[in-house]
């Protein structure tokens, strides 16, 4: 079993992007709080491991509780979770955060000042904790990121992914309830 911050990587796509909502996230001690992820599976068509492996997705096939990180369209990275057992190729992605530490930083490499926009989707997300390529198959439990266990049990909303365009009805994205960081209001 893989159990970082009480978040069992081991374990399906969307128990694990549940359970990550309120687990804080920092990468070189930059972050906050996750408040919203979306479970993606080998099986899943929208998924990057539909097709099986390749260059730009073997970390998903690899060992869970590590970073897979990929550009988006050539211009945002993006990063995800990987779960479930090495060789399956699922992996939840981190939208959006509530920053706590490190907002300066933040604020400079993003440039700008509205906290509630730093991290409210994931390729701003990504920009202002500084992820790059350079992440991609980084296990979770050690430096430069750590995950905090959430202090709080969290009221999570549910609803249909955003932003794809294959199996967009597939109830996979989770928020925290109430909060004015996710990239999107839930419905």
């Amino acid at each position: 079993m893989l159990e970082i911050a009480n978040v069992r990587f081991d374990a399906d796509s969307i128990d694990v992007a549940r359970a990550l909502i309120g687990v804080e996230v920092l990468v070189d001690g930059v972050g906050g709080r996750i408040v919203e992820t979306e479970a993606y599976d080998a099986s899943d068509p929208a998924s990057h491991s539909y097709g099986g492996p390749t260059t730009r997705n073997a970390a998903l096939f690899g060992p869970p509780g590590h970073a897979y990180v990929y550009r988006s369209y050539g211009v945002h990275w993006c990063l995800n979770f990987v779960c479930r057992e090495a060789g399956h190729g699922a992996g939840v992605l981190i939208r959006a955060i509530e920053p706590t530490h490190g907002l300066d930083v933040m604020r400079e490499r993003r440039r700008l000042i509205d906290a509630r926009r730093l991290c409210s989707g994931p390729g701003r997300l990504s920009q202002a904790l500084g992820i790059t390529g350079a992440h991609d198959r980084l296990p979770l439990d050690s430096a430069p990121f750590e995950l905090r266990p959430s202090p709080m049990i969290a009221e999570i909303l549910i609803s249909p992914r955003i932003g794809i365009s294959k199996a967009q009805d597939m109830p996979w994205r989770f928020g925290l309830a109430g909060s004015r960081f996710v990239s999107r209001p839930f419905k």
